[in-house]
């Protein structure tokens, strides 16, 4: 976890720590949307086979999610698992690499798995033509079994591919969401965030979006761009708001090793920022006014969503209130299967997640490494996908941490006796010096219902910095024995 001593250099912006106070802790140290991450997954020597893995899991209600690591640019914040363009050839031999994959993972399932939702992610799936694009939907429903047209579909794009022949596929296939990456409306932030494009394209990107009919609308925004201010950061939202999206995502700018922004440190308050654990590492020194920015913009756009009649489902995710789309999306969970195991993932940046296993592939966030796990994915046999190579085992202590810490940080916090059933205690008996922690901070919510663990507004406000504080000493080794690549 990123702490450091502030030394008292000027005036703090308004909502800023006292650094007089100690030890600072920055509110993003890292965005806990799967845990453990990646970064602290190893090689399995022992490669166990998929079907044994499954043997004894629940079936019944999967998600499935199939990756595609392709995008025409990488903004310069992004760290995911993807390589710019593709030679001729690539997407059509990575479609037959997932086709190869579908056979073993679907056999090792067994004949009675069901899928309950399902995904397609990246990357940007949408980066494949309209006939690929329908073979994606193939390889799910044909190879593993998947009915994307009777179970929730959410699909991620970006306005430069979000055609109207590729939008007209996806909502022939069923899918109920599509979430677009605008990140800014602002011509002027969206190339500081070294994301190339113009208002107007997006304008029509989203046009194009509701056009085909796709029921829910999510949009993602950013905060913390340099030369961002309050002024602009409405701007951003209204125009979000004008198109009156089902959910919209608002997410602080994270500046890490290896992309655009860090190898240029160009973070907006004049450091390399904070740790994140979606990505490898990043600078041990946060900076409380940069913190303090993305505090201020994190409040106004909450705010602002609120009184625009959204609910707020975690510190990132907002959903419009009362729309039947939202309700056929099956509610439009903030994390993809946030507390349950049964994640069936395809492709070479996908993870799966058994309760006593998370695994995946290799991961990398460097160009050349990218592209060379990619090579190797296309080049597998069948058979070498009927095994686990890289992973996690997870030990009952894991397990309750990933409960507690992905329930927690949803605004509607948790039933304790749900836990408790589960795992034999309350959570305050397994983690007292955490949620000790989090109250004297004045994160947890005291008005709640006895029985009910939640966050209050301030905790969810910095949902970043107590999702980290629950992970166990050995992911944080193993995170911190990570080598970026």
């Amino acid at each position: 976890m990123s702490t450091t001593t502030v030394p008292a250099a000027g005036p703090f912006p308004d909502g800023a720590p006292d650094p007089h106070r100690g030890p600072y802790r920055s509110p993003y140290q890292s965005y806990v949307y799967a845990y453990p991450h990646k970064t602290a997954y190893r090689r399995l020597p022992e490669r166990p086979a998929l079907s044994g893995l499954w043997a004894r899991e629940k079936t019944d209600a999967l998600s499935l999610y199939l990756h595609i690591p392709f995008c025409e640019v990488r903004c310069g914040f992004c760290n995911l698992f993807t390589r710019i363009g593709a030679p001729d050839g690539l997407t059509g031999a990575y479609l037959d690499a997932l086709e190869r994959q579908a056979g073993p993972v679907r056999e090792a399932l067994g004949e009675d798995a069901r899928f309950a939702a399902a995904a397609f992610g990246g990357g940007t799936p949408t980066f494949l033509t309209a006939a690929e694009l329908e073979r994606l939907c193939d390889i799910a429903e044909e190879r593993m079994g998947a009915d994307l047209r009777a179970v929730p579909l959410s699909v991620e794009a970006s306005p430069s591919t979000a055609t109207a022949d590729r939008l007209a596929v996806l909502a022939g296939r069923g899918t109920t969401r599509l979430s677009i990456g605008v990140q800014s409306f602002v011509d002027a932030e969206a190339r500081a965030a070294v994301r190339p494009q113009r208002r107007s394209d997006v304008e029509a990107a989203l046009g194009r979006v509701r056009e085909a009919g796709i029921p829910v609308l999510n949009i993602d925004l950013i905060y913390g761009i340099e030369g961002q201010t309050t002024a602009s950061w409405q701007r951003s939202l209204d125009a979000a708001l004008a198109w009156e999206p089902e959910e919209l995502y608002l997410y602080p700018l994270y500046v890490r090793p290896l992309t655009g922004l860090g190898r240029a440190a160009t973070a907006p308050g004049g450091s390399d920022g904070p740790d994140g654990s979606d990505g490898p590492g990043g600078s041990a020194v946060p900076d409380p006014r940069w913190d303090a920015q993305r505090l201020a913009l994190y409040r106004h756009g909450r705010d602002h969503l609120l009184a625009h009649g959204y609910e707020q489902v975690s510190m990132r995710m907002f959903r419009r209130t009362g729309t039947a789309a939202a309700a056929r999306t099956g509610g439009g969970t903030a994390d993809h299967a946030c507390q349950t195991d049964g994640m069936v993932g395809l492709g070479c940046g996908a993870r799966s997640y058994t309760s006593a296993l998370h695994y995946s592939f290799d991961y990398a966030v460097g160009m050349s490494r990218i592209r060379s796990i990619v090579d190797d994915y296309v080049s597998r046999p069948a058979g070498s996908f009927a095994h686990a190579e890289v992973g996690r085992w997870m030990d009952t202590d894991e397990a309750r941490r990933r409960h507690l810490l992905q329930s927690l940080l949803q605004a509607e916090g948790m039933e304790t006796a749900e836990y408790a059933d589960r795992f034999g205690a309350p959570p305050a008996e397994h983690f007292p010096a955490e949620l000790a922690d989090f109250a004297e901070r004045g994160w947890l919510d005291e008005s709640a219902a006895p029985g009910q663990l939640r966050l209050s507004a301030e905790g969810l406000a910095h949902s970043d910095a107590a999702g980290p504080a629950l992970f166990s000493p050995s992911v944080r080794a193993a995170m911190a024995a990570y080598d970026p690549r």
